[in-house]
């Protein structure tokens, strides 16, 4: 097998970035890492992100290892509950989190300039448009899709664009309530649902208000 030019570049750029985390990094966490393998995980936050190369949960909350479990998928979406027998694995690592870890807060990270998003609105004008598997699963989108197009109909593309990226938090939210370990978590206290937003050029973080139902930017 041989390695293109760019192929090659960005392998090594891989290899070398090892080599600074096992020369600086990892030596002053090697004690966590121990501790890590020995005593399995235990993180008490979950994070539903995107899989956007430029949004690293890990980065963006400045979190040690262990301390985030992050599942991550196109436009940080998480499907209403279902059991029509497909492969599920943002409702596996979901059910795992809860039942299995226990975590006691789920936080759904949204943020800008999300290309997920911008597939969804581009398939309202457009069916074909999302390819075999984006489309589809874009559609969970769809209701909140509508709204938007609805209320910010005459605005601009990004005005629509930003206005999906923070309905999808809310959609996505309300979608946590329909698995029933999920429910019976809240109902019973054990835990706590929160929505995010990243500007990825700015670098702010803004929070969901749960009174207001606004997100505030972080001081």
């Amino acid at each position: 097998m041989t390695w293109g030019a760019e192929a090659a570049a960005g392998a090594e750029s891989l290899i070398e970035g090892y080599r600074r985390f096992r020369r600086s990094e990892y030596p002053t966490q090697k004690r966590l890492f121990e501790a890590l393998a020995a005593r399995g995980q235990g993180a008490q936050t979950m994070v539903i992100s995107c899989c956007d190369s430029r949004v690293d949960p890990a980065q963006i909350f400045s979190a040690d290892p262990g301390e985030l479990f992050v599942v991550r998928n196109v436009a940080n979406l998480v499907p209403p509950c279902g059991d029509d027998g497909d492969y599920h694995g943002t409702s596996a690592a979901l059910e795992f989190a809860v039942t299995g870890l226990r975590v006691r807060n789920i936080v759904v990270l949204g943020h800008a300039s999300c290309g997920g998003v911008r597939a969804c609105l581009e398939g309202a004008r457009d069916p074909g448009v999302g390819g075999r598997f984006i489309g589809p699963w874009m559609s969970i989108l769809a209701p909140a899709r509508d709204r938007v197009l609805k209320e910010h109909g005459g605005r601009s593309d990004e005005s629509r664009q930003r206005a999906l990226e923070l309905a999808g938090i809310l959609q996505s939210i309300e979608n946590l309530h329909s698995f029933p370990f999920v429910a019976a978590a809240l109902a019973a206290g054990d835990l706590r649902l929160h929505g995010a937003y990243f500007g990825i050029a700015t670098g702010e973080l803004a929070l969901l208000d749960r009174i207001s139902g606004e997100f505030k930017t972080v001081g």
